[in-house]
């Protein structure tokens, strides 16, 4: 997932040492009569992002002299460990722009702000309660609460090779009629001629990729007992994107298995020469296709596959208030304004992501046909909680057992079934060492 694995930004900020904003040892008190500071601590990475950030931190700065948002530059790469040290330290920024997955484990320490009355009326309404679940959580001791307002998501939808499609008539797929993965496997092997294959499959990284996909058919890969313990689970659901994509690679030999161990952006090389017709990838990759494509070269953006559903796991990008702020209502006005409709549109225009709030999502700015956005803003319709990212145990179960795992089975080295023995066996016992 692009929200996790973006290239680092340049700066990376020394949260511990910088930001001052927070409670704690901070002694950071303003004097009377002096405006209210806050830290804003922003992982924006791509230029027009980080633009579109600091001109709304510049906006509320000229409007609220009362309250001064100070903008930190922080990375992806390393923030949680960060974020985890300047919260020990008691000098954490105020407002945390960081992921729902990482929101579980601040929240069951009382790192983060509860915000569910704190929230506007306005913004709560504004963005749908799918979103909302996403950044819900256990707060260690039996209470479920919102940790993080959900302003970013990201879909899976197909970037395609335009004069190709077009040269094999096949049906272009809308987001009220897309294509089925039978459909989509048809068409793969129409576009399959020559030296150019119908797909790539990049999947150096192949666990979230495949896990959002397999809600398509309704295939959860966790499930939790009557006695509240959760264990993996792998039956024809979960199976069912794993053997297509399996097929496409070796029944059909429609996807080049030499794409099996590229990341998200590698196969555009061979997509602008013809090699790939199809890239099933994250919205985000739009903006590198946009920047990179050569002269008279045109693409499409198709929307998700249908297996039962279009469903999809979501990941929200969400910005929280750290538990010791000094000044929560303030950090909450700043939020309330930064994630306003306009403002979202603006973020998802710099990040080529979606925006949750519904007003954001009808701006013309991110709904015309150009680059593929109406095509994007549609996809967010089919965007659901990632029930995985909720289990306790998942990280560590996505780096130890089931990425080692996809990868020999998406390098045909190791069968299906196999396949799920280990993820559940191997899983379980990463699972069991969370629930004692």
């Amino acid at each position: 997932m692009r929200i996790k694995s973006a290239l680092a930004a340049a700066a990376v900020v020394a949260l511990a040492a910088g930001c001052g904003g927070g409670g704690g040892d901070s002694g950071s008190s303003e004097k009377p009569g002096q405006p209210v500071k806050l830290d804003f601590l922003s992982l924006a990475w791509q230029k027009e992002s980080v633009a579109a950030n600091k001109q709304l931190v510049d906006e509320w700065n000229k409007a609220n002299p009362n309250i001064q948002v100070t903008y930190v530059q922080g990375s992806w790469d390393n923030v949680n460990d960060q974020l985890v040290t300047s919260f020990e330290g008691g000098d954490a920024p105020d407002v945390i722009h960081d992921d729902s997955p990482a929101l579980s484990g601040f929240a069951s320490k009382g790192y983060l702000l509860e915000l569910t009355d704190k929230l506007p009326a306005e913004l709560k309404s504004d963005i749908p309660q799918a979103a909302w679940d996403t950044v819900t959580f256990d707060d260690g001791k039996g209470n479920q609460g919102i940790y993080g307002v959900p302003f970013l998501q990201e879909s899976q939808v197909i970037i395609a090779n335009k004069k190709l499609l077009d040269a094999a008539k096949v049906r272009i797929p809308t987001t009220d009629e897309p294509w089925t993965w039978d459909e989509f496997a048809e068409v793969s092997k129409k576009l399959t001629k020559g030296d150019t294959y119908g797909v790539a499959w990049p999947m150096k990284s192949p666990v979230n990729k495949t896990l959002n996909l397999a809600l398509n058919f309704g295939g959860t890969f966790f499930q939790t007992g009557a006695d509240g313990k959760t264990t993996v689970k792998v039956g024809a659901e979960e199976k069912e994107v794993l053997q297509r994509i399996h097929d496409q690679l070796y029944k059909d030999k429609t996807a080049d298995t030499s794409a099996l161990g590229m990341g998200t952006a590698d196969p555009l090389p061979g997509f602008f020469a013809d090699k790939y017709a199809m890239l099933p990838v994250g919205v985000y990759l739009r903006q590198q296709v946009a920047e990179q494509a050569p002269d008279g070269f045109e693409w499409v953006t198709l929307p998700p596959l249908k297996g039962t559903t279009t469903e999809q796991g979501a990941v929200s990008q969400t910005l929280s208030v750290a538990a010791d702020s000094e000044h929560p209502e303030e950090a909450m006005k700043f939020m309330a304004f930064f994630l306003n409709g306009p403002n979202q549109a603006k973020l998802a225009k710099g990040d080529w992501l979606l925006p949750t709030s519904q007003k954001a999502a009808a701006d013309p700015a991110i709904t015309t046909e150009e680059n593929g956005w109406d095509v994007a803003t549609g996809t967010a319709k089919s965007l659901v909680v990632a029930p995985f990212l909720k289990v306790n145990g998942f990280d560590e179960w996505k780096s130890k057992v089931a990425t080692p795992v996809l990868q020999e089975f998406f390098a045909n080295k190791i069968s299906l079934d196999e396949a799920g023995k280990r993820l559940v066996e191997e899983g379980n016992e990463v699972l069991e060492r969370y629930q004692r």
